[in-house]
């Protein structure tokens, strides 16, 4: 009974801490932006400039801050730069019933945008938003004017959860997930935070600011969730929509670091020859961290895709781009 009893305190204690750091964080790390309801959802975002639109899907870690400085940029050229924190992520909500996967994350998105009134932006995705930007171009082929790819994940050969995800699976188990969420992951989170991060950014450094609001944000037990539900959802999505890749006409640049450390890099090529007319950008010295370490980079294949820098590629220095192609048009 004593034993029961200390490992009840315990739980209780850890799960206080737990509240503590969620309320630290939020504090800390406050919305910036605005919020739309798509579905009965609020949706947080930041959009700075006027001019085209262009929106911006942040990867499976933090939030649309990723974004900060590309869409600073893309103010800067004339453009719209709208960044959304994904449903689950940062302060956006995510449905509470059924699986939000990467067809249920574009439906929103379009939602949202309609309500906005945006119209026929330009999608910018990076990781594993690559998925959902393709999802968005297969179901509503005539509402975006393109497509950038920034170490996109696409297919599901290749990706690091091809074949399950051992923290995932736990985190995503009815009671056994919500407990470890509340107890475990206080404790445990940080360290695996910071390994994951060293491994995501190699060989490029972790900012350390982007270490802290990622200890800070993601590590929220509804984040941490619904990033690991993102995860699982990734496969079956790729693999049930990777036969429909050949479909689209949606103008795609991509661009991929040289770097990258994750198998996932091979999908932008892989991409690049499917998809007819589509661009791939190398970049040398990069890793897997585009829209956070080279914002001028997604401004250099937004401004490809545009049509508005027919010899972008002088505008930098040689060693940034390797190489640019298009693809050959399916006969």
């Amino acid at each position: 009974m004593i034993a029961l009893a200390a490992i009840a305190l315990g739980m209780v204690a850890l799960y206080a801490y737990g509240r503590y750091r969620v309320s630290r964080a939020e504090r800390r790390y406050p919305p910036t932006g605005e919020f739309v309801v798509a579905e009965g959802l609020r949706l947080h975002y930041r959009s700075r400039g006027e001019g085209r639109p262009i929106v911006y899907l942040h990867g499976g870690v933090l939030t649309g801050d990723d974004f900060k400085e590309a869409i600073e940029l893309a103010a800067a050229e004339g453009y719209r730069g709208i960044a959304f924190d994904r449903p689950g992520y940062g302060y956006s909500e995510r449905p509470r019933n059924g699986k939000v996967t990467p067809n249920a994350q574009a439906r929103l998105l379009r939602k949202a945008l309609i309500e906005l009134g945006v119209d026929k932006p330009i999608l910018v995705c990076h990781s594993w938003s690559g998925v959902l930007a393709l999802a968005y171009a297969l179901e509503y082929p005539d509402e975006l004017s393109g497509i950038v790819g920034l170490g996109g994940g696409f297919y599901p050969e290749g990706y690091p959860a091809e074949k399950g995800d051992p923290v995932s699976s736990l985190i995503t188990t009815p009671v056994i997930g919500a407990l470890a969420l509340h107890t475990l992951l206080p404790v445990l989170g940080p360290p695996l935070a910071d390994s994951i991060l060293k491994q995501t950014f190699k060989p490029e450094s972790v900012p350390e600011s982007y270490r802290l609001a990622t200890r800070a944000l993601w590590l929220r037990p509804s984040a941490f969730k619904a990033n690991r539900e993102d995860v699982l959802a990734f496969v079956p999505a790729a693999r049930e929509m990777a036969d429909r890749y050949r479909e689209i006409r949606t103008p795609l640049v991509l661009a991929v670091g040289e770097d990258d450390p994750f198998e996932t890099r091979e999908h932008s090529f892989r991409l690049h020859r499917e998809v007819p007319g589509s661009d791939l950008l190398v970049l040398p010295g990069v890793g897997h961290m585009i829209p956070q370490l080279h914002p001028e980079a997604v401004m250099l294949a937004i401004k490809r895709l545009d049509g508005q820098a027919a010899n972008a590629s002088r505008e930098l220095p040689p060693a940034v781009i390797r190489s640019i192609g298009a693809s050959e048009p399916s006969r």
